[in-house]
C-alpha cells in the first residue's frame, strides 16, 4: 500500500525540501511524445470539466487523433539543443534558488523541481527530496496567479504522490504571488530594460494565459489575480490606461473564455493603425510554447498581417537576477521557523548525538 521508506539514521538532522512545480512538457518534439503528454494533460478533470465520459470520447476520438502532430510541429519550432525552453529554464531556475539561499540559510536544505505533467514528475520530485532527508516540505507552483486548473492541480498531484508515503512531511504550499512586490518589480525591470534597448512602442500588452469564463463564475479567483497583477504593473511603469492593454491567449474548444482574446485584439489594433507594439506575459516565469511560439510567432504574424509594423516580444522573467532573487524571497517568506541563517550546525549535531544514543539505548537498530 504504501511507498518504502528511504533508510533512517537515528540522529539525523532534519531538513528543509524546496519543490518548484511547473507545467511540463513532453520528452520530444514528436507526435507520439506529444500523444503521451496531451493524454495525460487533457484528461485532468481540473483542465477539462466536461462530463468524463463525453469527454474520453472526444479526447480519444478525435483530439489525440488529430492535435499531437500539429503541436508537434510547434514545439519544433522552438525546441533547442538543450530540450524544452520551459525545462530548461525550470531547471536553471531550481539550481540558482538552491544557491542563491544557501547563502543567506545555513541549516540543511534541498532544492528540486517537478512538473504537473511529463517527466520529471512531481512523485519523482517528491521521492528525491524524501531520500535527501526532508521531513519539512515547502511547495512553490510556478504560477503567479492561483488557478484551480494549474495550483489547484498541482496540489492534486502533490496529494495523490503523498498518499502512498507512510511519513507524511510537515507540509506548507504557496498558492499565489501575482502581487509579491519582488514578482512586480522583476517584471517592471523586465520592461524598462526592453524599452532602454529598444524603445517603446504605441502600446504595451500583457497577455495571461485564458481559461473558461464559467471558472470565473465559479469562484475561481485566476481572473481577478491577473487583473491585479496588470494593475500593479502598469502603475509600476506609470502607464496611462490609453497605454496597456491586458488580454488572454491559448483558447481551446468553442466556450466562452476570459476577454479579451489576446488575437483578435492585436489584429484590430493593427487594422486600427497602431504601428507598434510590446507584447509580454506576465503569468508565464518560463518562455514556453505559449510565450515562444503562439505569442511571438502566430500572434505577431496576426499583427503584423493586420496592418502593424512592428510587434516586439518581451521575454519572460526566466533566470533574471532580480527575478531569481525575488523568487528566493517569497520561498523565504514562508520558510519561518523552518529554515534559520542563525542555525548553530555544531549544537544541532550535539543534540541529534545524544538523540541517536538515546534510541539506540532504547534498542533501535541504526
Amino acid at each position: 500500500m504504501y511507498l518504502p521508506e528511504p533508510n533512517y539514521r537515528h540522529g539525523s538532522l532534519g531538513k528543509t525540501g524546496i519543490l518548484l512545480v511547473n507545467l511540463g512538457t513532453p520528452d520530444a518534439p514528436t507526435a507520439p511524445a506529444l500523444r503521451r503528454y496531451l493524454k495525460q494533460f487533457l484528461w485532468d478533470p481540473r483542465v477539462v470539466e466536461i462530463p468524463r465520459l463525453l469527454w474520453w470520447l472526444i479526447l480519444n476520438g478525435i483530439v489525440l487523433n488529430v492535435r499531437p502532430k500539429k503541436s508537434a510541429a510547434k514545439y519544433a519550432t522552438i525546441w533547442s539543443a538543450d530540450g524544452s525552453p520551459l525545462k530548461v529554464h525550470t531547471e536553471k531556475q531550481a539550481k540558482l534558488v538552491h544557491g542563491y539561499l544557501s547563502r543567506s540559510i545555513r541549516s540543511p536544505l534541498q532544492v528540486e523541481y517537478g512538473m504537473r505533467y511529463g517527466d520529471p514528475s512531481i512523485a519523482h520530485a517528491l521521492e528525491r527530496l524524501r531520500e535527501g532527508g526532508c521531513d519539512r516540505l515547502l511547495v512553490l507552483p510556478l504560477y503567479p496567479q492561483y488557478a484551480a486548473s494549474t495550483t489547484g492541480s498541482a496540489c492534486d498531484a502533490l496529494f495523490d504522490a503523498l498518499r502512498l508515503v507512510r511519513h507524511v512531511p510537515a507540509l506548507r504550499i504557496v498558492d499565489h504571488f501575482h502581487d509579491h512586490p519582488r514578482y512586480i518589480a522583476a517584471l517592471a525591470q523586465s520592461v524598462r530594460d526592453h524599452w532602454a534597448a529598444n524603445g517603446r512602442a504605441d502600446k504595451l500588452i500583457m497577455s495571461f494565459h485564458g481559461v473558461p469564463r464559467f471558472h470565473l463564475d465559479k469562484g475561481d479567483p485566476y481572473h481577478c489575480e491577473c487583473r491585479k497583477t496588470g494593475r500593479l504593473l502598469a502603475e509600476a511603469l506609470g502607464l496611462r490606461p490609453d497605454e496597456w492593454i491586458l488580454t488572454f491567449q491559448s483558447r481551446f474548444g468553442q466556450a466562452e473564455w476570459l476577454q479579451p482574446y489576446t488575437q483578435p485584439t492585436l489584429e484590430e489594433l493593427g487594422r486600427k493603425g497602431t504601428r507598434k507594439v510590446d507584447v509580454m506575459c506576465p503569468g508565464f516565469v518560463s518562455d514556453c510554447l505559449e510565450t515562444l511560439e503562439e505569442i511571438a510567432m502566430e500572434n505577431k504574424a496576426a499583427f503584423l498581417g493586420a496592418g502593424g509594423s512592428e510587434f516586439r516580444y518581451i521575454p519572460c522573467l526566466n533566470e533574471r537576477d532580480d527575478w531569481i532573487h525575488g523568487l528566493c524571497q517569497i520561498a523565504a517568506d514562508h520558510l519561518h521557523g523552518w529554515a534559520s541563517a542563525q542555525w548553530d550546525e555544531a549544537a544541532a549535531r550535539a543534540e541529534a548525538t545524544g538523540s541517536r544514543e538515546r534510541a539506540l539505548a532504547l534498542g533501535a537498530k541504526d
